[in-house]
């Protein structure tokens, strides 16, 4: 194991924009471990941290959606790096919703790596967190969850249940040391929504990056990004379904 004496940040899911502009915002004096699925080249992201104060910056290879590869990594990280003590899962797909409704396994695909793989990795994380009596957790959700629309009724449907399966377990890590901080930004324009409408109150990679970095050194348990979005989200319970339905993403 590296002797460093310095914290141990972690993002699943190295080349999300939201999770790369995060690492920059705390990564100063820390070991930061960028995980990547498909073998890609995160040397300019790595650069970037320690141009940004990072101590140490790795990668490490890593599919979501193997979830028999979750403990053995989590495993092989903290013998070779120390223990986590933040971890953001970054990971996610948007899909396709018109595909999604006629082929089954787009749906189940997106439902995996949305969900599926979130709880599969949020659990271990936590065991081993709750374990020592101290870490933070970040798992972003999304307005898309807050109440699922007709329009991209699958992705909306895995961030409900990650939205849900976060909040008991910030209720369960209560009193432990460990803490969870839940995501929920509206819209926000970058690759994952290319060629799309931008919904009203979107924002960018940058501005969601620094409402979460501001959410984690004050110790909140949720943040909306804008803030906007959250009376937004509680008006919507209120929109009949006759018009609900027509509403678009």
């Amino acid at each position: 194991m590296e002797d460093t004496n310095s914290p141990v940040v972690v993002i699943f899911g190295g080349r999300s924009e939201i999770g790369s502009e995060l690492a920059l915002r705390i990564c100063a004096g820390a070991t930061v471990i960028l995980t990547t699925r498909g073998g890609e080249d995160l040397a300019l992201e790595a650069m970037a941290l320690r141009d940004a104060g990072a101590r140490e910056v790795h990668v490490k290879g890593f599919d979501a959606d193997d979830l028999a590869s979750h403990a053995p990594v989590l495993h092989e990280l903290e013998t070779q790096h120390g223990p986590i003590d933040t971890a953001v899962l970054a990971f996610g797909i948007l899909g396709d919703q018109a595909r999604a409704e006629a082929d089954a396994q787009h749906a189940v695909a997106i439902l995996h790596t949305d969900y599926v793989a979130q709880v599969s990795l949020l659990t271990l994380l936590a065991a081993r967190m709750r374990s020592r009596g101290t870490g933070a957790l970040v798992v972003f959700s999304s307005i898309a969850g807050a109440r699922v629309r007709r329009a991209n009724y699958v992705y909306g449907s895995a961030k409900a249940g990650l939205d849900g399966f976060a909040s008991g377990l910030a209720d369960a890590l209560h009193g432990s040391g460990v803490r969870l901080l839940i995501v929920r930004p509206g819209f926000v324009i970058g690759r994952m929504a290319a060629g799309m409408e931008p919904a009203p109150f979107a924002s960018t990679p940058p501005q969601v990056a620094a409402a979460v970095a501001k959410a984690l050194s004050s110790g909140k348990r949720a943040v909306w990004v804008p803030w906007q979005i959250r009376p937004l989200s509680f008006a919507m319970r209120f929109v009949p379904q006759s018009i609900w339905r027509k509403m678009p993403r």
